[in-house]
């Protein structure tokens, strides 16, 4: 039986497969659609590709994702400076401001401490983060995610920051808006628990 090769489509769904979410199927999808953009269109694609790749960097501040020497965080004049809230990545920053409640500055450690994968405190941005603890600085908030890994971050952290003097605390954790509670997992309910609040 004849198999339908055609290499560069191939090569195309391999590529999109390679991105994180995206199976076989979704892949495919997304390279056929590719292939139905004007030539035009699929130049300008590749470019905003290109020059993104070419462009963004780390803010030499928070270590978060700038086309400029700080990002716009940093950068602004209304954000609380006495605040750090740290993240684990890029994504979390968007995800917080997304929210609109948050008026303090970010850092991005760009990844959890994982010994198993291989990833100790030398491979994160704790040193940037260290560096950035003055006398203006009254509380580091723990915005690591609720993983074996984001929490022993975060204590990690919490261990280098608090002889510092500065205010260490960590996100409230519990059951989501909307949730159930018989689909909740022990530590979910565990830390909803204790982290009540007075009505």
């Amino acid at each position: 039986m004849a198999q339908y090769h055609v290499p560069p489509l191939e090569r195309l769904v391999e590529k999109f497969e390679s991105l994180p979410g995206i199976g076989h199927k979704s892949a495919q999808r997304l390279a056929y659609h590719v292939l139905d953009m004007t030539a035009a269109e699929a130049k300008s694609f590749a470019d905003a590709i290109t020059q993104a790749h070419e462009t963004i960097h780390m803010c030499s501040l928070c270590c978060n994702l700038t086309d400029g020497e700080l990002c716009p965080v940093c950068r602004s004049d209304t954000r609380d400076r006495s605040l750090i809230c740290v993240v684990e990545e890029p994504k979390d920053v968007f995800a917080i401001e997304r929210a609109g409640d948050y008026c303090g500055l970010y850092h991005v450690l760009h990844g959890a401490i994982s010994p198993l994968s291989g990833i100790g405190p030398d491979q994160l941005k704790i040193k940037e983060l260290l560096a950035r603890i003055d006398d203006s600085v009254e509380e580091v908030i723990m915005a690591t995610n609720p993983t074996v890994e984001g929490e022993a971050t975060a204590m990690y952290l919490s261990r280098l920051l608090k002889p510092l003097g500065v205010k260490v605390t960590r996100l409230a954790y519990g059951i989501p808006v909307g949730g159930d509670l018989e689909y909740a997992d022990e530590v979910t309910l565990q830390r909803a628990m204790e982290g009540r609040q007075e009505l």
